[in-house]
C-alpha cells in the first residue's frame, strides 16, 4: 500500500477529482503514515512547500476513519492575517468531506462566535489570546467545547517558540488538555530551523508517544538566483525597482513599516502599480491590498516580515530585499515565496542603502550558501508568563486553590524546570503588592490587579506582551491604519502629513484622548511622515562571524553588481590585518584600542566588563572599544583564565533597564527574580566559549 492509499478514500477522491492533484509532494507524502498513527511530528518545508496539506489530509482521514465529532482539531497561527488565509483553503478541504472549519479571533464578529460555540465545527483556526479569552469566559463551557479535541497544529511554530509567546501557547494547551481530560497529537509545520530536534521536543513537552522530525529533500531544486547591489538611499531603491524586471510581480521586503512606506509611496510616484502591506495598516486595507496585488501583474507588493510566513499572495515573479533582514531564517523564508510555478526558479536580489546594509546582506547569502540556519531557542525562566498564568487561572476558576494551580501548568518545561521556592516567591510576592488575595488556601484577583489589569474584563491578562498604544487614523469612518503619537509632531507651521497606505493623508482633526486621528487625502508633493516603535535586531554570533569573513575578502555566491563590489572593497581596504581565526586588537600604544571580535552584542558586552578591557570600554556587534590605558598583557591572562572556568565565572552583560519595563507582568516579580530572568536572557555562553578560545593578536598604529 502506497502512502496516499493509507488515506481515506474520500480525501484520496477529493484530492485526484476535486483539486485536480497529479501528485503529492514529498513532505505530504512523507507525513501521511506518521500522522494517521497519532506521532507528534515537526514538518519542515520551504514557505509554500505544502506544509498545510502535509498536516491536514491525514488528519482529516483519521477524522472520518475514527468518526470524530464535535471540535477535534486547534489549527494555531501566530497572525490573523494568517489565518484569514488560510480558512478559505480549508473550508473547501473541509466542505468537500462533509466537515466545518471556524475562525475565531479579535475580528471575528460575535454573532460568529455564538454560532460556533452552539455548533462548534470539526476545525479552529485560531490565536493562542483568543483560546485564553476562551477558557476565561465564563459564557462558555470549557469542557463542552474542549471534551473532544484530538489534535493541534501549530503553524509557522519557529515564530512561537523564539518568543515568550511560546510558554503562553504551551500553558493554553495544557489548560485544555487539563479541561478535556484527553491527550493531544502536536504537529508543528515551521521552515527550515537550525534546531528541529530540539523544537519539535519543545512542542511535545512531556506527552508520550512517538516523535519526528519530517523534513525530506525537496525535489528538482536548483540553486537560486541571488543579486546584490548597492543604491545609497530609499529613493534609488524604488527607481531600480521602478525599472527592472517590468510586466512580472515582485515582493519587496523592507524591515520598518515606515521605510515602507517611505518606499511604496516613491514607487507610486514613479507610476508604479503599488499595494503596501504591514501589521499597522486595517484589516480591510491589507486585504484589498493582497488581494488586488494576488489578482494583478506588472506591479508591486511592500511589506515588512508579515508576508514572510505563509500568507499566500498569488504566485510571485520576483523578491526583492532593501537592505537585509537580521537573521539568515527570515532570508530563506522570503526567498521561498518565490520558484513556485513550474519552470521558475527561487530568486533574490538585495538593494543596500547602506554599507553595513550590504555587509550583513552578504554575510546572510554566505551562510545560507553552507546550508547554516539560526536555531531557535525559546527564552529562558519565563517568571511573568507563569505569574500572567496564574492570574488567568484565577480568572478561569474564578478562584483557584494555592495548592493546585501548578497541576493545572505542569507539563509546560519551563515551569517544570523553576524551583518550588522560585514559586512560592511569585505567588507571596502577587499576594504582597494586592495583585492577588487569598482566601481560606484559594487564590483570586486582588486590588492592585484589578486596577493593573481589569480594564475592558481583563483584556491585558489575555496577552503576554504588550502592544504599543498607537493612534487610530480614519478617513470619514473607514480605518487606514494606526501611527505613532510622535507622527504628528511637525517642525514647520501647518497640520501634519502622515504616509499610510503608501498615501499621502493630511491631518485635519485629532482626538487625543480617544486616539484617533482624522484626515484628508493629500496630493501634494510634500512628503508625508509617519513613525512606529520598534528596534532592529542585535546580530547572532555566527551572522557577526560571517561579516568577518566577507570583510576578509570571501565573496558570496551572488552576482555582485560592480556598485556593490565598489561598496564592499571600501570597508574591506582598512581590515588588511582581518583573519578568520582570531580576535584583533588594534590602536596605538598611548590611544584607544578597539578589540575586533565579531562576536555579537551580547558577547561584546559582557567582554567590556573585564577588567583589562579599561574603563569605559563601549560594546557593539563587531567589537569592544576600549579605554587607553588597556594592559594587553592582562588582558590575555584573563581571557585564557577565563577560557579554563566554568561559564559561571564569566562575566555577564549588563541589563538595561528598559528590559525590565517592556515586560508586561513585571510587577507580579520579585525584582531579584526579574534580574535572574533578564540575565539568564542576554547569555550567550555558546559565543562567549568561541571568543574565549581564539587567540589575540595585536596591531599597532600610528
Amino acid at each position: 500500500m502506497t502512502a496516499f492509499e493509507r488515506l481515506h478514500p474520500a480525501v484520496q477522491h477529493h484530492v485526484v477529482n476535486s483539486l485536480g492533484w497529479r501528485a503529492l509532494r514529498p513532505l505530504q507524502e512523507a507525513a501521511i503514515e506518521p500522522l494517521m498513527r497519532g506521532a507528534h511530528a515537526l514538518l519542515l518545508a520551504p514557505t509554500a512547500g505544502g506544509k498545510t496539506e502535509a498536516a491536514v489530509f491525514p488528519i482529516l482521514s483519521r477524522m472520518l476513519e475514527e468518526d470524530w465529532r464535535g471540535l477535534s482539531v486547534l489549527y494555531i497561527c501566530p497572525i490573523r492575517a494568517l489565518l484569514n488565509n488560510l480558512e478559505v483553503r480549508l473550508h473547501q478541504y473541509c466542505d468537500l468531506l462533509g466537515r466545518k472549519v471556524a475562525l475565531w479571533h479579535g475580528d471575528i464578529r460575535q454573532s460568529d462566535k455564538a454560532r460556533f460555540l452552539s455548533e462548534p465545527a470539526d476545525v479552529l483556526l485560531t490565536t493562542p489570546e483568543s483560546l485564553e479569552v476562551m477558557l476565561v469566559s465564563r459564557r462558555i463551557d470549557h469542557q463542552a467545547v474542549f471534551a473532544n479535541v484530538r489534535v493541534v497544529v501549530v503553524d509557522e511554530l519557529h515564530a512561537f517558540a523564539g518568543d515568550d509567546r511560546g510558554w503562553h501557547l504551551l500553558s493554553v494547551l495544557q489548560r485544555i488538555q487539563r479541561v478535556s481530560g484527553g491527550k493531544f497529537q502536536r504537529v508543528g509545520l515551521s521552515a527550515t530551523v537550525g534546531n528541529p530536534e530540539d523544537l519539535l521536543r519543545w512542542l511535545v513537552a512531556n506527552e508520550e508517544g512517538p516523535r519526528l522530525v519530517i523534513a525530506p529533500p525537496a525535489e528538482g531544486l536548483s540553486a537560486p538566483e541571488l543579486a546584490l547591489d548597492y543604491v545609497g538611499t530609499l529613493a534609488n531603491a524604488a527607481f531600480v525597482i521602478s525599472q527592472l524586471h517590468q510586466g512580472e510581480k515582485r515582493l519587496v521586503f523592507c524591515d520598518s513599516r515606515a521605510r515602507v512606506e517611505e518606499v511604496a509611496s516613491e514607487l507610486r510616484r514613479l507610476g508604479v502599480d503599488t499595494y503596501v502591506s504591514h501589521s499597522s495598516l486595517s484589516l480591510d486595507e491589507r486585504r484589498r491590498a493582497e488581494a488586488a496585488f494576488a489578482q494583478g501583474y506588472n506591479c508591486v507588493i511592500v511589506a515588512t516580515s508579515t508576508l514572510e510566513l505563509g500568507i499566500d499572495v498569488g504566485d510571485l515573479d520576483r523578491v526583492i530585499q532593501i537592505d537585509a533582514p537580521w537573521t539568515v531564517s527570515a532570508f530563506l523564508q522570503r526567498l521561498g515565496r518565490t520558484g513556485r510555478r513550474s519552470g521558475s526558479v527561487r530568486n533574490c536580489l538585495f538593494l543596500a542603502t547602506k554599507p553595513a546594509a550590504l555587509l550583513r546582506a552578504a554575510a546572510i547569502v554566505d551562510l545560507a550558501s553552507r546550508g547554516y540556519c539560526e536555531p531557535v531557542v525559546p527564552p529562558p525562566l519565563p517568571y511573568h508568563v507563569l505569574a500572567q498564568q496564574i492570574l488567568a487561572l484565577a480568572l478561569q476558576e474564578e478562584g483557584i486553590g494555592r495548592a493546585d494551580w501548578r497541576a493545572w501548568l505542569h507539563g509546560v518545561p519551563a515551569f517544570d524546570a523553576m524551583s518550588p521556592e522560585s514559586l512560592d516567591r511569585i505567588v507571596d510576592h502577587m499576594l504582597s503588592q494586592s495583585l492577588l488575595f487569598e482566601d481560606g488556601g484559594v487564590l483570586g484577583i486582588g486590588a492592585e490587579g484589578e486596577k493593573s489589569y481589569g480594564h475592558k474584563n481583563f483584556l491585558e491578562i489575555f496577552s503576554v506582551f504588550t502592544t504599543p498604544s498607537l493612534f487610530r487614523v480614519l478617513h470619514g469612518r473607514t480605518e487606514i491604519g494606526e501611527v505613532d503619537a510622535t507622527s504628528f509632531q511637525v517642525r514647520t507651521e501647518g497640520r501634519p502629513i502622515l504616509i499610510l497606505a503608501g498615501r499621502n493623508w493630511q491631518v485635519t482633526h485629532i482626538d487625543w484622548r480617544e486616539h484617533v486621528a482624522y484626515v484628508e487625502p493629500e496630493e501634494m508633493e510634500e512628503k508625508g511622515r509617519s513613525r512606529w516603535p520598534g528596534t532592529g535586531g542585535a546580530l547572532h554570533f555566527d551572522l557577526c562571524r560571517a561579516v568577518r569573513r566577507v570583510l576578509t575578502g570571501v565573496d558570496p555566491q551572488a552576482e555582485i553588481s560592480a556598485r556593490a563590489r565598489r561598496a564592499l572593497d571600501d570597508p574591506r581596504d582598512p581590515f588588511p590585518w582581518l583573519d578568520d581565526a582570531s580576535t584583533v586588537v588594534v590602536g596605538g600604544s598611548d590611544g584607544p584600542r578597539r578589540w575586533w571580535t565579531f562576536s555579537g552584542y551580547l558577547v561584546n558586552s559582557a567582554l567590556a566588563h573585564l577588567s583589562a578591557a579599561g574603563h569605559g570600554a563601549r560594546a557593539s556587534d563587531t567589537g569592544v572599544e576600549m579605554g587607553r590605558a588597556v594592559d594587553l598583557t592582562k588582558l590575555e591572562r584573563e581571557v585564557h583564565r577565563l577560557s579554563t572556568e566554568e561559564p559561571s565565572a564569566w562575566p555577564k552583560a549588563p541589563v538595561a533597564p528598559e528590559m525590565a519595563r517592556e515586560l508586561k507582568f513585571e510587577k507580579c516579580l520579585p525584582r531579584e527574580l526579574v534580574g535572574d530572568m533578564l540575565g539568564h536572557r542576554v547569555d550567550d555562553s555558546a559565543g562567549m566559549r568561541k571568543t574565549l578560545a581564539e587567540p589575540i593578536r595585536n596591531v599597532e598604529t600610528l
